[in-house]
């Protein structure tokens, strides 16, 4: 008897071990599999050059990293890379932190802490207007004069320029047309605001408490700070960002923005105005305030919000699939490969389960 209990008891046992055993095993299988993103990268990489890096953040880590580099080192996820148009989502989230404080609206006329504006009959033009690209001030169309460099010793310089310089040919939040304009008139707000520079304040209240070490928007060959295309950044420190937005604000279980700002970031803005001029990669997608929105859910809220510098770059975070990625190249490319960014995201959205439809 007690021969068979023992012989029972090792049954019970090994299949206790088994069951055990299925259960870690079954995650092992289930973990994604990113091949057709080795397979689309092996194919594009001499379009795509030799410096590049791809990863995607999902519950919590990083759950895809793909390094192209010239040399062992020579480019990374901790290395820096111009982040160009990407810079206007930081942009816009440093300008909702001064807003949850109460320290402005969106919808203060920029006359209020730029009366300059007033002197050359743009007084009308919103912070909003700013972040959402319908300032209404005349630009020359074209993404190498949309976003030109900036030749001026200083953001108020530049801004300055802005109001005497440059005609109003619409009426504020009538027309889209995307530049560089609305959101360094922003940028200059905040400086004001907040008393220091742009890049210190961009570093105070949103890259050092999100660990983003690697992020700045110095500008190393003097000259005006750039807040819409003059940062640089690193695939690791941007992933903090994401990741931070998709969590509602929170990082590491520190809040950096609330709920609300978050919200706020990821609403649709000035959605059935005409559209004057939009880079071609983004035609048919709509705005948000510094980030494109590309899909919507069924309740036709915002579920794919993406940034891009359309020479290579961008990153997205998908809300439906709670997944972020983000691609860098070290170096704008001149001819991005076709369809990049819808190809990569149709591999990963392949290996991600969507919670909404």
């Amino acid at each position: 008897m007690a021969r068979m209990s023992l012989k029972v008891g090792s049954i019970c046992l090994i299949f206790r071990l088994a069951g055990a055993g299925l259960l870690f095993w079954l995650p092992v299988q289930a973990q994604p599999d990113f091949s057709s993103l080795d397979q689309l990268f092996k194919r594009d990489q001499k379009s795509l050059g030799n410096n590049v890096v791809a990863a995607i953040w999902k519950d919590g880590k990083v759950v895809y990293l793909r390094q192209i580099e010239k040399e062992q080192g020579d480019f990374s996820a901790k290395t820096q890379a111009p982040l160009e148009a990407c810079g206007n989502w930081l942009t816009a989230a440093l300008v909702m932190s001064f807003v949850e404080q109460g320290k402005l609206s969106l919808d203060d006329k920029v006359s209020k802490y730029l009366p300059i504006f007033s002197t050359y009959m743009k007084g009308y033009i919103t912070i909003r207007n700013c972040l959402t690209n319908t300032t209404g001030i005349q630009v020359d169309v074209g993404m190498k004069k949309a976003f030109e460099k900036s030749k001026f010793e200083s953001l108020e310089d530049q801004v300055n320029s802005f109001a005497s310089n440059h005609e109003i040919q619409t009426n504020p939040g009538t027309e889209f047309f995307y530049s560089n304009i609305g959101p360094n008139i922003a940028g200059r707000i905040l400086e004001i605001v907040g008393k220091k520079g742009f890049d210190r304040l961009m570093q105070e209240r949103i890259t050092r408490p999100l660990k983003m070490r690697g992020t700045s928007f110095y500008n190393d060959e003097g000259g005006a700070i750039d807040p819409s295309a003059g940062g640089k950044s690193t695939v690791n420190d941007y992933l903090n960002f994401l990741s931070m937005l998709l969590n509602k604000g929170m990082f590491e279980g520190k809040r950096i923005l609330s709920e609300q700002s978050v919200a706020e970031l990821e609403k649709l803005q000035f959605a059935d105005i005409p559209v004057k001029y939009v880079p071609k990669p983004a035609i048919g997608w709509q705005y948000t305030l510094g980030a494109w929105v590309q899909e919507l859910d069924s309740k036709g809220d915002p579920s794919v919000i993406t940034v891009q510098d359309f020479a290579g770059s961008f990153a997205y975070f998908d809300k439906c699939r709670n997944y972020a990625a983000v691609l860098f190249t070290k170096n704008s490319l001149s001819e991005p490969p076709k369809d990049l960014y819808k190809r990569f995201k149709q591999a990963a959205d392949a290996q991600m389960p969507a919670s909404c439809q």
